[in-house]
């Protein structure tokens, strides 16, 4: 098969958008778009995407109350399993889970890795403030190392309010992957867990472009150094959605270790003529190897995911 695979891509399917919106919930104040699996494969047809790898966006599914988030995550999951059951080489799944409910987002990851066999799964970049460097999220990410799991890492909004004018997805949300991103590599998840697989939504948010200054987090962190901070950071995979641009890339792909690089669309919360902007971005960028843009497309992606190779 060829084609794109779209590691950042949306589903909003009914119970869960009812929840949301029963709750007066937003992405960070950003307009909830409307989403059914004809509108997400029209739109992978018209940018050549053959696979889309779907997950929830922010704020996921935890609204106050473990029980109902364990089963808003359940029946989400299942959902998305079926859709990806019935077009297998269209869609992938990224499982979400309750977080910050520990023990029920570990029984959920095993559920959906093992009897869903889900692609990865999702977390935010933080769940009511507990950032991925929490040490009560270990129970999660031994469960996640043992599978080799691939983790997909979106963007939330931050314990802060927001600047008027600014919803979170604007200016905030590229901050919070940063901050959760720095937190996971300095308090040793990799370390602890090296079969981890990481991709962070949005390139990284500033990851990229400021990694060297974040490496003074080793004065604050027993055990680390200025090296072991900059190579946990390079650990990462980072996608391309709303980051494909002419200032962006060149930060992106000189700090990004090969084949780390993923294309993502942000179908549909990124508009059809924005989408096409930054893929045009992307595809015309002329500092790219002679493989590279494969590499974005595809190939990086079928590393991850096996299944999508053949």
């Amino acid at each position: 098969m060829s084609g794109k695979i779209d590691v950042h891509q949306h589903l909003l399917p009914p119970a869960y958008r009812r929840a949301f919106e029963e709750r007066g919930q937003t992405p960070g104040g950003w307009p909830i778009p409307d989403w059914d699996p004809a509108a997400a494969l029209a739109m992978m047809d018209e940018a050549g995407i053959a696979t889309g790898v779907l997950s929830i966006s922010a704020p996921g599914v935890h609204f106050g109350d473990d029980a109902e988030a364990r089963e808003l995550a359940r029946a989400t999951n299942d959902y998305h399993a079926e859709l990806v059951k019935d077009r297998p080489g269209r869609f992938g799944q990224f499982a979400v889970l309750p977080l910050p409910d520990v023990e029920g987002a570990t029984a959920e990851a095993v559920r959906a890795l093992d009897e869903l066999h889900a692609d990865g799964v999702v977390v935010l970049s933080n769940a009511h403030g507990r950032y991925l460097g929490d040490p009560s999220y270990e129970p999660l990410w031994t469960e996640l190392d043992a599978r080799s799991a691939v983790v997909f890492v979106h963007p939330a909004e931050p314990p802060m309010p927001r600047l008027e004018g600014l919803p979170s997805p604007v200016l905030d949300f590229p901050f919070d992957t940063t901050r959760s991103a720095l937190h996971l590599v300095a308090n040793g998840v990799f370390d602890r867990h090296p079969r981890l697989r990481v991709i962070l939504s949005h390139a990284g948010g500033f990851l990229p472009y400021a990694a060297h200054r974040f490496t003074f987090a080793s004065m604050f962190n027993p055990g680390t150094t200025e090296e072991s901070i900059f190579e946990g950071l390079r650990r990462f995979y980072f996608d391309t959605a709303l980051s494909s641009t002419p200032t962006s890339l060149p930060s992106l792909l000189v700090f990004a270790a090969p084949g780390h690089v993923l294309y993502g669309s942000d179908f549909p919360f990124n508009p059809a003529p924005s989408r096409r902007k930054f893929d045009n971005w992307l595809d015309t960028y002329e500092d790219l190897p002679a493989d590279g843009l494969a590499a974005v497309h595809r190939t990086s992606a079928e590393a991850l995911f096996p299944r999508l190779a053949q």
